[in-house]
């Protein structure tokens, strides 16, 4: 199973009739059993890859490239999104029963659907009690969990996480990241797009490194190391060089 996008881009129609460009030209291979990781700074376009990659993109969005899968477009339940942000998740209705509900639109059975929920709990290590819990009596962390949780329920084929440890502590980060890494397998790859850049290096195969929309360098994670003398654009040079030191050692 391969994830290829070719010369991805992205274009917005403004009221002026205008048209706004913020992404262009992004290529990007993902294969099964990799993580695979997008880096930027804040605007450079890394969330349009996964809306556009989703087909969750606006009215007035023209994409250009092609997105596919083992050489054909992309069908319903191949691709899941783990979102950023807890507004993706009904604030009348408690975990146990959003995941139930990502169950039956997976297809599953009542039975199959709570084994499904169970194991996936226990995957992204939140205990049963979290079931009962409306989002609003979640911790960050355990928002990011069952925010990865919704997408793990259909077995999709690709996993895109955007910003899996946004505003959550370093242990729970940790925890998130090396969760991640663990999804990867012979029938699943995963992308995670994330300003987590030392530990995004921790689970990733590769980078793809954007700035201002546009895709300045591909690399191998261990390129990132000591002053970053293997990294080939200046941006991604400073992006490693801003590290703290004990990581960029």
């Amino acid at each position: 199973m391969s994830l290829e996008i070719r010369g991805l881009g992205l274009s917005f129609r403004q009221h002026n009739g205008r048209r706004l460009e913020p992404l262009s030209g992004v290529n990007l291979t993902l294969d099964a059993g990799e993580v695979v990781g997008i880096v930027g700074s804040s605007g450079a376009g890394k969330s349009l890859v996964a809306a556009a990659i989703m087909g969750l993109l606006p009215r007035n969005a023209e994409a250009t490239g092609s997105v596919q899968i083992d050489g054909a477009p992309i069908t319903k339940g191949d691709v899941a999104l783990a979102p950023q942000g807890i507004d993706a998740l009904d604030p009348m209705a408690p975990v146990g029963r959003q995941l139930t509900r990502f169950a039956r639109l997976a297809g599953l059975s009542a039975d199959a659907g709570r084994r499904r929920i169970e194991n996936i709990m226990q995957q992204v290590q939140l205990p049963a009690p979290v079931l009962t819990l409306y989002p609003h009596m979640l911790s960050g962390g355990m928002a990011k969990r069952v925010l990865l949780a919704t997408a793990l329920i259909g077995r999709a084929r690709i996993l895109i996480a955007d910003e899996p440890t946004l505003g959550v502590d370093p242990a729970t980060a940790d925890q998130i990241m090396n969760c991640l890494g663990g999804l990867a397998g012979p029938e699943r790859a995963v992308l995670v797009i994330s300003h987590d850049l030392p530990r995004l290096l921790g689970i990733a195969a590769r980078l793809t490194v954007l700035k201002d929309g546009r895709m300045v360098e591909v690399c191998p994670s261990e390129h990132f190391r000591g002053i970053g003398e293997r990294l080939v654009h200046p941006f991604t040079q400073a992006l490693w060089q801003a590290q703290p030191v004990a990581v960029s050692a």
